[in-house]
């Protein structure tokens, strides 16, 4: 028997520890080599870890463990062959001699599918966790039956083509799952149940407490009037669309906006140094852009952002969310970032105080936009109006700068003119 370890790898500079999040094959299945076995959730990203060898896999950690970087987490028995486990390995002689060879293989056949067939890669189940897809409802076309990111993504589009179809059964489906969560819960029930925190949920309310602690956080408000904003989006929309295949959304504007003012704010654009007594400045912009996902707020940075145009801005955005959201950002494009943009608007939030992400030294909150009467000129006129938030921390940013900041973003987006024409 010639048996190989297999150790959690390196996966970032800074990343110690890992969880194995999921197994994708079986305790004793047969392996090929490169063939994915398991997913490990880091600090800042998912990452699937291939077979080094083929062979019989043999677990050594559980799904939900914590293992440290170099770890050994399985092992694989080299000696199998044949594509099948071990145990078939051994029962085989045994098989033949009580029964025909011919069932031997259709056995075997069985087992392998009964795991493979039908069953998503991470990736896959994490999309059709957010679009409620089941795997009954989707043609997989990946290795011995699996369901691919490309079968549940091709299943989304022809649910989008022809909603008509899948509308009557999605619903039958989730009520007849829904009704025997529901009925054993009685009224008045005091019943609880405790579950461990992902390692990216840990992770955030870490780096959170740490913000809170470790910053001289401060809010300062503004509101900003998006009467010209959503003129200028309405009336070059379809030309926009048109030339750069992609819209014009809010997301660009403030970007670009806040870009601008941070290159002629560059205290707000800077960092603290590790040693607490040094500042970092930086000659770019780099905004990180909140996006929620189905295991927690991610902030991938668009990186230079003075020095694209909008349709890249939003081209950049509109991709690190579509991979946040499949939990196929590389670790790469998580690193980095020199100022963040969160929009609780989208789910209806009308203020916050939004939390520094460090090492960053300032955050912009936007919120939702709000049709309310504003004096205009000596008259009382309906406005879409929007409260902007920016926390700060005041050991690298003064309270005039940061009122100075907002106004001078307020002043570019009431005016997008001076916006496009840099002035």
């Amino acid at each position: 028997m010639s048996i190989i370890e297999l150790v959690v790898p390196v996966i970032g500079e800074s990343i110690t520890e890992v969880t194995l999040s999921s197994w994708i094959k079986e305790d004793g299945a047969y392996v090929e080599l490169d063939e994915i076995i398991c997913e490990f959730e880091s600090d800042k990203a998912t990452v699937e870890v291939p077979a080094e060898k083929a062979g019989k896999l043999i677990w050594v950690a559980q799904e939900g463990d914590d293992i440290p970087i170099g770890e050994v987490f399985a092992k694989i028995d080299t000696s199998v062959s044949g594509g099948g486990s071990d145990s078939s390995s051994e029962t085989t002689p045994e098989v033949v001699s009580s029964t025909p060879v011919t069932e031997t293989p259709t056995t075997e056949s069985t087992t392998s599918d009964s795991y493979a067939s039908g069953h998503p890669s991470p990736t896959a189940q994490k999309l059709m966790n957010e679009h409620n897809l089941k795997a009954d409802a989707i043609v997989a076309t990946g290795k011995d039956g699996r369901i691919t990111q490309d079968d549940v993504q091709k299943a989304i589009d022809n649910q989008s083509k022809a909603p008509a179809k899948p509308a009557p059964t999605a619903p039958k489906k989730v009520e007849k799952e829904a009704a025997p969560v529901a009925a054993p819960i009685a009224a008045f029930s005091r019943e609880k149940r405790t579950e461990k925190m992902s390692r990216m949920r840990r992770t955030i309310a870490k780096r959170l407490v740490s913000a809170k602690n470790n910053t001289a956080m401060l809010t300062t408000f503004n509101e900003v009037d998006l009467t010209e904003i959503m003129a200028l989006r309405k009336k070059y929309q379809d030309k926009f669309v048109e030339r750069y295949g992609i819209k014009l959304g809010f997301m660009s504007l403030f970007s670009k906006a806040c870009a601008k003012v941070l290159m002629e704010m560059p205290a707000v654009n800077a960092q603290i140094g590790e040693d607490g007594k040094s500042i970092i400045y930086h000659d770019y912009v780099d905004i990180s852009i909140a996006i929620s996902t189905p295991t927690g707020l991610v902030v991938p940075p668009v990186k230079n952002v003075e020095s694209l145009n909008f349709a890249e801005i939003e081209g950049s955005i509109k991709g690190l969310a579509k991979k946040a959201r499949e939990g196929s950002l590389t670790l790469q494009e998580m690193q980095g970032g020199t100022f963040t943009i969160t929009n609780g608007g989208v789910f209806g939030s009308m203020m916050s105080t939004p939390i520094i992400n460090e090492p960053q030294s300032a955050i912009l909150g936007m919120h939702t936009i709000q049709q309310r009467p504003m004096a205009i000129d000596g008259e009382v006129k309906i406005r879409p109006m929007m409260y902007l938030a920016l926390s700060y921390d005041h050991r690298i940013i003064d309270g005039s700068s940061s009122v100075t900041f907002l106004v001078k973003v307020k002043q570019l987006l009431e005016d997008p003119v001076t916006l496009l024409l840099d002035l």
